[in-house]
């Protein structure tokens, strides 16, 4: 990191990817208050998975602190997710400890419990972990704890079996799945299985395609264009959740109508702009921008900063001569 800032600058940002679980929080715990840096796996996902949230709100009229979360997986993607769903909730006005309350977490040895016999928890897990008898299956956490959303960051393919689909929309007259794992042959459940077990009525996103759609990994925050832009030498938690918002904002009616928590592909520059814009906005009113003077229409001050990647015509830039009228003279006329 000292090597990439001497010989890049200080305005240089690095981001953090494909670390293993203890690696991950370790680099971001340890470089995130000093270096311009972040981890994607970690917090970029937990934006993108917060806006899906968000958007379902519109779908479900409830917020966050009305929600009762169960997660499948408790590495970088589930605790990143946690944490930043944790975040949304604190900013409804829900105190900490109400907020972890409604968050139960299991990874490959059963709950997060300070009472299970096997698997430890780590440093990045403590705070999820309940003081309550350990569960081993998923399946009785969910009977149990009854959660509202249900999401798969666990790389476990087909975890979400029948039976939990089930009992999730039992529970729930629009129960929320979010299968994150990726690639497809990973994925908790396919689309198809979410919807036939919950008589349609889920509202779903995946990590992974499944048929009709064939692309759907478009969806990306764009929050580092604002944070360059103004030279903002340290990543705050705060931006993600900005980001969050701004992109489940742009997420329109007919969005939500066909099923989709996303904007569509078309309009991912301007969602960039949008979240761009946003994090612009708020380094400069929280006093972390260091690049000065504050400009005063920041959309296009933003425009100026992006790289065009379109080739411009080498040939000289030509105009139609206009068909001018035609008027006989005297003369003519005579003729």
């Amino acid at each position: 990191m000292e090597a990439v800032v001497k010989r890049y600058g200080q305005n240089t940002l690095v981001q953090f990817e494909d670390f293993g679980n203890q690696n991950a929080f370790r680099f971001l715990g340890k470089f995130r208050n000093t270096y311009c840096t972040f981890n994607d796996d970690i917090q970029g996902t937990a934006a993108v998975a917060a806006a899906g949230l968000y958007a379902s709100k519109r779908i479900i009229n409830r917020n966050f602190a009305g929600s009762t979360f169960v997660f499948a997986g408790a590495g970088e993607a589930a605790i990143g997710i946690a944490s930043l769903c944790a975040k949304a909730m604190v900013d409804e006005r829900v105190d900490e400890k109400t907020v972890l309350s409604k968050m139960w977490m299991l990874d490959v040895d059963g709950l997060l419990t300070t009472t299970r016999k096997k698997g430890a928890i780590s440093a990045h897990q403590t705070k999820f972990a309940k003081d309550v008898e350990p569960l081993d299956k998923l399946e009785d956490i969910v009977t149990k704890y009854k959660p509202n959303v249900l999401i798969g960051a666990s790389a476990a393919a087909g975890i979400f079996i029948p039976k939990i689909l089930q009992t999730v929309a039992a529970n729930n007259e629009r129960p929320i799945v979010f299968a994150l794992s990726n690639p497809t042959s990973k994925a908790e459940c396919t689309a198809e299985q979410a919807y036939h077990n919950t008589d349609g009525r889920v509202v779903f996103s995946s990590g992974s395609p499944f048929p009709p759609v064939t692309i759907n990994n478009q969806a990306k925050v764009t929050m580092p264009l604002g944070v360059i832009a103004t030279g903002t030498h340290h990543i705050p938690e705060d931006m993600f959740l900005i980001s969050a918002k701004e992109l489940a904002n742009f997420v329109e009616q007919s969005d939500l109508d066909r099923g989709s928590l996303y904007s569509p592909l078309k309009s991912i520059h301007e969602v960039s702009m949008r979240i761009a814009s946003a994090i612009t906005s708020y380094a400069y009113k929280e006093g972390l921008a260091s690049t000065y003077p504050e400009p005063e229409c920041k959309r296009e001050w933003l425009k100026e900063q992006l790289y065009n990647f379109n080739y411009e015509s080498s040939m000289p830039v030509t105009w139609a001569w206009p068909q001018m009228p035609y008027f006989k003279t005297p003369r003519e006329n005579d003729h």
